[in-house]
C-alpha cells in the first residue's frame, strides 16, 4: 500500500511538473529506455561480457540436471533389485547432488542478477548523459521515459550518440 501510495505521490508530481511546463512554450521529449538498453552497443557488449561470465556456469548447470535426471532414471529401474541399504545409500547420493544442483543455482541466479543490474546501471548511466546532451542541444524542457502519447521520441538520437562514443 505505501508503494501505491507513493508511485501515486510520483505521478500527481509529474503531472504537476508536466503542467507547469505545458503551461509555456515548451518542448518535451520522449526516450523509450528498453530500446536503449537492448539496442544500444554498450547494452549489447554488457549482454556478451554476462554471458562469457556466467555461460560455463549455466553449461556446468545444465550438464548436472543431465546427470540427476539420468541417475534417478537408473535408480528407479535398478530400484527393485536393490538392497533395502543399497536403495537407501542411492535416494541420499540423489537427495545431496538435488541439494548441490539447487544450491548453484540459487547461487549463480543472485550473482547474475547483481552482476546484471551493474551492468544495466552503467548502461542507464551512459544513456543519462546522451539523453541530456540531446536535451540541451534540441532546447527540450522535459524528457519522459514512459508516456501513452508522444509526439517528440528522441531514442534513436540517444542510440546514435551511444552507438558512436563506442562500447
Amino acid at each position: 500500500m505505501k508503494a501505491l501510495n507513493h508511485q501515486l505521490f510520483a505521478f500527481v508530481l509529474l503531472l504537476t511538473a508536466v503542467g507547469t511546463v505545458l503551461g509555456q512554450d515548451s518542448k518535451v521529449g520522449y526516450i523509450n529506455t528498453q530500446r536503449v538498453l537492448t539496442e544500444s552497443a554498450s547494452a549489447k557488449v554488457a549482454q556478451a561480457k554476462l554471458e562469457q561470465e556466467f555461460g560455463k556456469r549455466q553449461r556446468d548447470l545444465a550438464d548436472l540436471q543431465v546427470s540427476l535426471r539420468a541417475a534417478s532414471e537408473k535408480f528407479e529401474r535398478d530400484a527393485p533389485t536393490l538392497t533395502e541399504s543399497q536403495r537407501f545409500s542411492r535416494q541420499k547420493e540423489l537427495s545431496d547432488l538435488n541439494r548441490e544442483l539447487q544450491r548453484k543455482q540459487r547461487d549463480l541466479s543472485e550473482e547474475g542478477n547483481a552482476r546484471r543490474n551493474d551492468e544495466t546501471l552503467a548502461v542507464l548511466e551512459k544513456a543519462n548523459k546522451a539523453i541530456k546532451q540531446v536535451a540541451e542541444a534540441e532546447k527540450y524542457d522535459l524528457v519522459v521515459d514512459q508516456a501513452i502519447y508522444y509526439k517528440h521520441d528522441i531514442t534513436d538520437k540517444v542510440l546514435k550518440i551511444l552507438n558512436a562514443t563506442g562500447k
